[in-house]
């Protein structure tokens, strides 16, 4: 498994469609960095966030997620409270390919300010928008910027197929169009 550098991502994104909408150099004028780069792609983060909240007193199950935990909010700034939590969605449309595999990590930007972004791996044949992950360890709130960089994909390709893709096994994030909250598959 080799790391696949910015010619290949070009390439496949031109030919594929792989990441739409798709920058073609790093965008850093005024802004926390996005688009292509030596090595990955840094995302955008749009400008729909879904804050924790503990004003129902509701529990965290990731079996029955119950969306009053959420506050929903449209803006060009998220505010995520001291030791809190957000999630929120990708600019970026992705279509991974049956041989690649993807990891995510944050922004040094973001990380000199206490916020760790998580994101799971975009498995093979994966497509969709990215569910994002933004959480605050700091003691006070931190301010995350709507249509600028959050964190940078790297792309992994095999050299051999899959035997089953994500698609193939039909996974329940499959083609997801915007945040999606967390849910579990329900028995046959």
């Amino acid at each position: 498994m080799a790391i696949k550098s910015d010619r290949w991502i070009r390439r496949m994104s031109k030919e594929h469609d792989m990441i739409n909408p798709f920058s073609e150099k790093q965008v850093s004028s005024g802004v926390i960095s996005y688009g292509l780069s030596s090595y990955g792609y840094d995302l955008r983060v749009a400008d729909e966030f879904k804050i924790f909240t503990n004003v129902n007193s509701t529990i965290v199950d990731p079996k029955n997620f119950d969306e009053r935990s959420f506050v929903t909010i449209h803006s060009d700034v998220a505010i995520v409270p001291p030791n809190s939590f957000a999630l929120a969605r990708s600019v970026e449309y992705f279509k991974i390919p049956r041989d690649v595999l993807t990891i995510c990590v944050g922004k040094s930007t973001y990380a000199r300010c206490g916020i760790i972004v998580n994101v799971t791996p975009f498995e093979p044949e994966w497509e969709g928008f990215v569910t994002l992950e933004i959480s605050n360890t700091t003691p006070l709130p931190a301010k995350i910027y709507a249509n600028e960089g959050l964190c940078q994909i790297l792309f992994f390709q095999s050299d051999e197929m899959c035997e089953t893709s994500y698609a193939d096994r039909k996974g329940k994030y499959n083609k997801q169009q915007g945040i999606v909250l967390p849910t579990i598959s329900k028995a046959p």
